[in-house]
């Protein structure tokens, strides 16, 4: 540690000092996730990971089970500020906006091909499987329920409405899309879902 004329250390001056976990584990999951997106998951490997990041194998396989949990948190923070949910107050358009980016992320990027390939992978993985649902789909769930709550006490969606429902009937159509492509998943297919679901599908009374 450097230090000043009377010995004290130097302002802003660091330590050889172990760094914050946190700051370690952020500069992991920044690695992970340019590595998912320009390569995929194939090359993806804890010794990989060890040599970009610096970090040891033994403090990855501490945070990380497998490399599939490894893969998903890497993926959920390379994605997270793409796919956060707005609230300007009009769930319309703020629906539109997230499903839109949502679709664009997963059809315009590697993001969709990787996110696929783990929910596969997820099948047979029990530890995958967890760090799916801790990691990325219940935080993207509780991000949606939120703003579909805050519409629901603006009146903007009847009282009565479950809106964990309405977040299976949003997001679960665009990931059957895209698990079964038999059917396109692009902006006719976002607005028509947010359209059928706020207007309703049953005939209006004359």
């Amino acid at each position: 540690m450097a230090n000043d004329a009377n010995g004290r250390p130097a302002p802003g001056s660091r330590g050889r000092g172990r760094r914050p976990a946190e700051e370690v584990r952020a500069e992991v999951l920044h690695a992970v996730g340019e590595l998912l997106l320009t390569e995929g998951t194939a090359q993806l490997t804890f010794e990989r990971v060890a040599r970009v990041s610096g970090v040891s194998k033994t403090t990855l396989y501490k945070w990380w089970p497998s490399k599939g949990a490894l893969a998903l948190d890497g993926y959920f923070h390379a994605v997270e500020d793409t796919l956060a949910f707005p609230d300007t107050g009009d769930v319309r358009a703020d629906l539109l906006a997230q499903l839109r980016a949502f679709t664009h992320v997963m059809t315009r990027t590697p993001g969709g091909r990787i996110l696929t390939e783990l929910i596969g992978a997820a099948q047979t993985d029990a530890d995958l499987a967890t760090a799916y649902r801790q990691l990325y789909s219940a935080q993207r769930r509780a991000l949606a329920a939120e703003r579909l709550r805050h519409a629901r006490e603006l009146g903007q969606i009847r009282p009565d409405v479950d809106v964990q429902v309405l977040v299976d009937q949003l997001w679960g159509a665009v990931y059957h899309r895209l698990l079964i492509p038999d059917e396109p998943v692009d902006d006719a297919f976002v607005t028509a879902l947010v359209t059928n679901l706020l207007d309703g599908v049953c005939p209006r009374p004359a």
